[in-house]
């Protein structure tokens, strides 16, 4: 199995599986950008805070996913990756 692929369980027990894309700090604490596995047309990532190095916590704060997605931005802005803006 691939190390960036995890499998996740939704509150219908339904397992899918999912690429961290990417893990990033913001504000002292940790998380990661996941990606479905089996949807390649997906266009939005989930993102998930890192508590205690292994679990992963959904954001239910939008002020904290807001300021996850403003680091996320600029990561990709200074690796020339954000394809968002022409």
């Amino acid at each position: 199995m691939q190390e960036n692929i995890i499998n996740l369980i939704d509150e219908n027990g339904v397992e899918s599986q999912f690429e961290i894309i990417l893990t990033l700090e913001a504000e002292g604490k940790e998380y990661a950008i996941l990606m479905p596995v089996e949807e390649e047309e997906a266009e939005e990532a989930l993102v998930f805070r890192i508590e205690q190095g292994e679990i992963l916590v959904p954001l239910e704060d939008d002020k904290e996913y807001e300021i996850v997605v403003d680091v996320y931005n600029t990561l990709m802005e200074e690796e020339g990756l954000n394809f968002d803006e022409e």
